[in-house]
């Protein structure tokens, strides 16, 4: 059975979003606070959560980029108090200096917007027996909705992941210990978006789980914080279409829902 991290996926694994910052488009600083962040990631355990993704800078469209000493001063405590509670801590971030730390402090996945494309940053996973998340983005955060143009946006993401994954090999970590995301929203449009959904399986190729990223991302009429259903619908359709991990803001939802469609399939 393949897994992730030492975790089976015979089914579908949900990680638990939280986001230590001021300015995330979601929640907008509810959990920038550590210790209502630590008491929000034992509550997403208790809902079913396989695991707990932190971050310390926000990647929202236009975001301000933040210094790594002051990532890391935001996600350490946290991520050393839930790794005391059992719990299996991603950590979002490019910066190999905040990784470094992270999995000093019982991290066990590095989640990259970058794809390990930072300085520093293969070397560090590699040294390490940390599972990787590789993200595909256009540009940075600050600029990749300023073109959002692809000849042939399936082909691109998947070429670009192929690379990412083959400079990780290179660099001595291992196929087993790779997930790719094909950065839903990080330079793509909603009707995009929709096209990497429909398309989810001609990622199978790379031979590693695919995770994915699309809470609060659709529903662009109403508040991040009530496009629940959109979120839902998305998550379902995707794992249906191959994904192994889904990231979301509302884990027992998302565990409800996924559940139903395993019922179904059996």
């Amino acid at each position: 059975m393949r897994s992730f991290a030492n975790l089976s996926l015979e089914r579908p694994l949900v990680m638990g979003i939280i986001n230590v910052t001021p300015d995330s488009f979601t929640d907008g600083g509810t959990y920038f606070n550590q210790e209502h962040a630590i008491a929000h990631g034992q509550k997403l355990l208790e809902d079913g959560a396989d695991i707990l993704d932190l971050g310390g800078e926000s990647t929202r469209p236009g975001a301000s980029s933040v210094n790594p000493d002051e990532e890391i001063r935001r996600v350490l405590p946290v991520i050393t108090e839930l790794v005391k509670k059992g719990a299996l801590v991603s950590v979002d971030t490019r910066h190999s200096t905040v990784m470094e730390k992270a999995l000093e402090a019982g991290a066990a996945i590095i989640n990259d917007i970058t794809a390990l494309e930072g300085k520093g940053s293969l070397h560090v996973v590699a040294k390490s027996n940390a599972s990787i998340v590789l993200m595909h983005m256009k540009g940075t955060p600050q600029t990749m909705m300023n073109d959002t143009r692809y000849d042939n946006l399936i082909s691109e993401v998947s070429d670009y992941l192929g690379l990412r994954i083959a400079a990780c090999l290179e660099a001595g970590i291992g196929l087993e210990r790779i997930a790719i995301d094909p950065g839903f929203g990080f330079g793509k449009t909603r009707e995009q978006n929709m096209e990497l959904i429909n398309n989810l399986d001609f990622l199978n190729k790379h031979q590693c789980p695919i995770l994915v990223g699309l809470s609060r991302k659709f529903g662009n009429h109403k508040p991040a914080e009530r496009r629940l259903p959109e979120s839902l619908a998305v998550a379902v359709k995707s794992v249906i279409n191959g994904a192994n991990i889904v990231r979301v803001h509302d884990v027992a939802e998302t565990c409800d829902a996924l559940a139903a469609i395993q019922y179904h399939k059996s």
